[in-house]
């Protein structure tokens, strides 16, 4: 734990120094740099995918799930979309030093409101390697210097991509401890950062239930998060059905392994009357597991669901299914069972659409489209650095203006209270 200790103070020390940097740095250089990383990443290409085939196939003999494995895995199409991503967040305007509000005070003092950095950001990941650029990106554009802990499935892919942000940190005259990667899988880091309250200011993990449940038990520094994303939609009996149908099966078959997945299909009795059971037949022509609840488990194909089968994150090609009688009921059972994270409902109704929008308290609520749009990318924040579903500072997608704070600037003229 010595040799860890060490370690920690050494990472803190260099991100506390390179965050004083780049809290006063240009909006010029932070962009030079996140174009420089991006152009690295295409020119590296090859190199990143022998890194990432070494890692799959770690993973593929530790038995990782299908759904681990594709958010470990890189081909050219996602190594582009990870260089675009960086060219969107350095296109996006540049949080730091707004003006957020201001006004004068009868006493004569003018106030502003104006963000700034939070300092340091630690993130801690399983097997997600485009992370590593993701959060190197937000948490440069938004002022802060970032200790990056990749897991020991994407270590490789994480290095390889790490070493393109160095690549365009210097490129920009910036210090290359502005992103950091601890470099090594050791658990005790982690720790390390939970505790390293002297120099983190958040927290950010992405990853499953277990690690973002240990962060949440542990951490003595703030942390931004979401536990599960078990994600509804809604079927009103006022949805248009072929509309209904295209949503679902994006919402569910998309990417199950991602925190927007749909994981619960709630159906209005009217819309079922009315329909019969397509959308639950899309689901099992797309190969789709549907534990289907009573009465919808008369559809053939269907598995008689579980009550522990609402409330779960499948992750999976596994969906749970439940007729509901309206909306009320339907708003019931996702307060009950869902997590805050996102849940969609279709339907042509504004008033019905408007109740379901006021009635509950998830961090991303949906009418007529995918859950699979709970993304920052698809926020149009170039990407996320994860989503959180608490109350306090940032909730949603946590793109760089929600990894700002902010502080009053006070202007007198020789001003003194009475």
């Amino acid at each position: 734990m010595d040799d860890t200790a060490e370690q920690m103070a050494q990472l803190g020390q260099n991100a506390k120094a390179a965050a004083e940097i780049l809290a006063i740095t240009g909006s010029e250089r932070k962009y030079a740099a996140l174009i420089s990383a991006a152009d690295a990443l295409i020119r590296h290409q090859d190199d990143i995918l022998m890194a990432n085939a070494e890692d799959l196939v770690a993973a593929e003999e530790k038995g990782l799930s299908g759904a681990m494995l594709d958010r470990l895995t890189l081909d050219t199409d996602r190594i582009a979309a990870i260089a675009e991503g960086l060219r969107n967040i350095a296109a996006q305007h540049d949080p730091i030093g707004e003006v957020i509000t201001e006004w004068d005070q009868p006493t004569g003092l003018h106030i502003q409101r104006v963000r700034t950095p939070l300092g340091v950001i630690g993130v801690i990941f399983e097997s997600r390697p485009n992370v590593t650029a993701d959060a190197g990106a937000l948490c440069l554009q938004s002022g802060n210097a970032v200790i990056l802990r990749g897991g020991s499935e994407s270590f490789n892919s994480s290095r390889a991509i790490h070493a393109c942000l160095t690549e365009g940190l210097k490129a920009a005259g910036l210090p290359e401890t502005a992103i950091q990667l601890v470099q090594t899988t050791d658990r005790a880091m982690v720790t390390a950062m939970l505790q390293a309250t002297d120099y983190i200011d958040v927290i950010v993990p992405r990853g499953g239930k277990g690690l973002v449940g240990l962060v949440q038990r542990e951490a003595r520094v703030p942390v931004f998060a979401h536990l599960e994303g078990i994600c509804h939609v809604y079927l009103d009996k006022d949805a248009d059905l072929e509309m209904a149908r295209k949503i679902v099966l994006n919402a569910k078959t998309r990417r199950t392994g991602i925190c927007g997945a749909a994981e619960c299909l709630l159906i209005d009795w009217k819309f079922y009357t009315k329909f019969g059971p397509q959308v639950i037949e899309d689901l099992l022509k797309a190969g789709v597991e549907v534990r289907a609840g009573k009465e919808l488990d008369k559809i053939s194909g269907t598995v008689k669901a579980h009550d522990d089968d609402f409330g779960k994150e499948f992750l999976d090609m596994i969906i749970a299914a439940k007729l509901v009688d309206g909306v009320d009921e339907a708003i019931a059972h996702i307060k009950r069972f869902g997590s805050q994270h996102t849940d969609a409902i279709v339907t042509a109704n504004d008033d019905t659409a408007a109740r379901f929008f006021q009635r509950l308290d998830s961090a991303i609520l949906i009418r007529n489209a995918s859950t699979q749009f709970a993304d920052g990318g698809e926020f149009g924040m170039g990407a996320e650095i994860g989503i959180a579903t608490g109350k306090m500072h940032a909730r949603g997608p946590v793109g760089a203006e929600q990894l700002t704070s902010f502080k009053y600037l006070v202007t007198g003229n020789g001003t003194i209270r009475a």
